[in-house]
Order: structure tokens, then sequence, then C-alpha cells
């Protein structure tokens, strides 16, 4: 195995918006993710792969020969299955592969690596994450990517690049002793800066209520341009969210980028309040996937969907903005971007 790419070797992580060979999933199976709705969930994922599929392969992982009947049933129901898309045989014990798959970095010569951090499902909340902790390599496998392996629990949504040197990600995550206790703020900087090729980070305090990966960038700020951000904002005074995404807003405003351009911030809303039963559910406009022809948003049947949809079809003139009902994805505490991992060309 060769070194791990550092910072002198201008290894880099490109921005979601940048070409994709393919997107990565896994077909949803534990019914502990879902309770008592995991059977609404395969068609929720259809309707995902159909919008993927105009720009791209979408490559999928199952956990047997009989799951993956089962897919490809619902797809073709979808009109969602054709020959860009594949099937992986390899077992998992969950879904969201943003945070267990590998992180695509390329090389100076442009070849695909691919970054394994350590993962333990968000500091130990979910065991077992065996299966998980194996994604990562055996993806990397079929991607044709040199695996990397690194110690560092890490997870994927926990960041957002600008594809030119800057990252934002949150406190409350990456530092959070749940993950790496051993280490320093300075210690996971350092790691960040070598593996992804970064020359700036950016720091906000929190994530949204509900979030039980600690606060996830990706529920919050997420870059959609080189120095332009969109960053979700609460309305109501009353709603718990409402003091720390104005926080998280006043630190944008004195941040400046890895070029050094203060950034242009972009004001998404936040849908009301969801919950199953009593509890919050982390519902955010903020967890869109960009992929090559589309803008995968979640929607939750609210009066700020069209909103947010709009604010974002503005951004992305150029590809098709798909709401996706995410009502159900979410009571699994996650939604698009949690459930997609960007393979690079």
């Amino acid at each position: 195995m060769k070194p791990a790419p550092g910072a002198e070797a201008a290894y880099r992580w490109p921005a979601e918006w940048e070409e994709h060979a393919a997107t990565w999933l896994v077909w949803p199976h534990n019914p502990e993710t879902w309770p008592a709705r995991l059977a609404r969930i395969p068609p929720v994922f259809a309707r995902i792969v159909r919008a993927l599929l105009p720009g791209e392969r979408v490559e999928i992982l199952v956990g047997s020969a009989a799951a993956r009947v089962g897919a490809e049933i619902v797809l073709a129901e979808a009109r969602a299955l054709g020959q860009t898309v594949g099937f992986h045989e390899i077992p998992t014990n969950d879904s969201w592969i943003r945070d267990f798959g590998p992180v695509f970095v390329q090389s100076p010569q442009g070849h695909s690596c691919a970054l394994d951090w350590g993962y333990n499902a968000w500091g130990g909340k979910y065991p077992p994450w065996d299966l998980d902790q194996k994604a990562a390599q055996q993806v990397a496998a079929l991607a044709g990517a040199e695996h990397i392996d690194r110690p560092m629990i890490f997870e994927g949504g926990s960041i957002d690049g600008d594809g030119q040197g800057t990252l934002l990600t949150t406190e409350s995550c990456l530092l959070n002793p749940n993950r790496n206790p051993e280490l320093s703020g300075a210690d996971i900087e350092r790691e960040l800066r070598e593996q992804l090729g970064a020359t700036k980070l950016l720091w906000l305090a929190d994530g949204i209520a509900g979030d039980d990966t600690d606060g996830h960038v990706d529920d919050l700020t997420r870059f959609v341009a080189p120095g332009r951000v969109v960053t979700v904002m609460e309305d109501d005074p009353a709603d718990v969210n409402y003091v720390n995404l104005r926080e998280n807003r006043e630190r944008l405003t004195g941040m400046r980028d890895a070029a050094g351009r203060r950034l242009e911030i972009i004001e998404l809303p936040m849908p009301r309040a969801l919950r199953d039963g009593s509890e919050r559910l982390p519902a955010s406009y903020a967890n869109f996937y960009i992929a090559n022809a589309a803008v995968l948003v979640p929607i939750f049947q609210d009066e700020a969907d069209a909103t947010a949809l709009g604010i974002l079809a503005e951004l992305f003139p150029d590809r098709a903005v798909v709401g996706i009902d995410a009502r159900d994805l979410v009571a699994g505490l996650g939604a698009c971007h949690c459930l997609t991992q960007q393979q690079p060309v």
C-alpha cells in the first residue's frame, strides 16, 4: 500500500458538483433503521435512482441474491432499471453509505483513491457496525480505486467541501469524545488537511435538533459553488433550532474560504418541526445531493418545500431539481445526502 495522501502531494477532494463516474447506494434492509416503515422505503429509493440515471451510473450494494431480486422488482416498477444500474452482493449493517463508505479523492495524476476512515456508528450508538466497517474497502475495489486505510473515526456527512481546499464542519461532531478521545482538535484538523488536500477548515458550532450524528454539517450548511454556501435558518423564535442556527449564520459571516473570499451566504428555510411520536426528526432541506444531471432535495409536504426547491433551482440552473418525499426516510434520521456517496470521475 502506498503512503496515505498528504497535502504536499496535492491530493484533492472534488466538490460534489464536479462530474461523477457513479453514485453508490445501499439498498434498504434494516428494520431497526425504519421501525414499522421499512416497507415504505424501497419506493423512495427507486425515486432516487430514477432521478440519478439520466446523468450517471448507480451502483447498489445488496446483502444477497434474494435482496437483489427484490430491488430489481421495485426499480422495474418505477422504470428505474437499466444497464447503468449495477448490483453488488456486499452485506452491510445499514444504508447510510455517506458515513461508512469511502471518500474518493484524486491524486495529482488524476487517479482515484478511496479513503477508508474508521467507523463506530456515530459514537457507538447503533451496534453492530462490523459489516459497515468493511464496506469501504470492498467499494474501493469495485470502483478500481486505491484503498487507503486511515484509523481516525470519521463520517463523510460531517464535512462539506468546495473542491478548492475549503472544508466546512462542526465542533459538536468532530470534537465529540465519542469518536476520537485521544485526538486533539489540532490532530483532527491536521488529518483532514493531509488526507483531503484542505488548506482551510471552517468550524461551525452545532447541528440541528434530532440529529443523532452529533451535528453533521450536511443538515446545516453546504457549498453550492466556490465561495457560496446555503445555510438553513429557523424563523420561529420558539423553535429549538432558532438560536444555534443564528449562531452558525453569524460565524459564516466572518469566514473566508481557502482563496481568501468572504462567503456569499444564501438562506434556506427549515420545514415545520417533524416528529415521530415524541421524537424530533432531523428534517432539513440542506440534506440535498448534487448529482451530474439533478439535485435531489428532501421535501416534507411542508409549505416551505416550494421555497427551498426554488432557491436551489436558481443555484443549479443546469440541473433538474427533484423533490424526494423524505417523510419516511427522515424517520430513520437521515435523507438524500446521507444515503448517497459520489465517485468522482
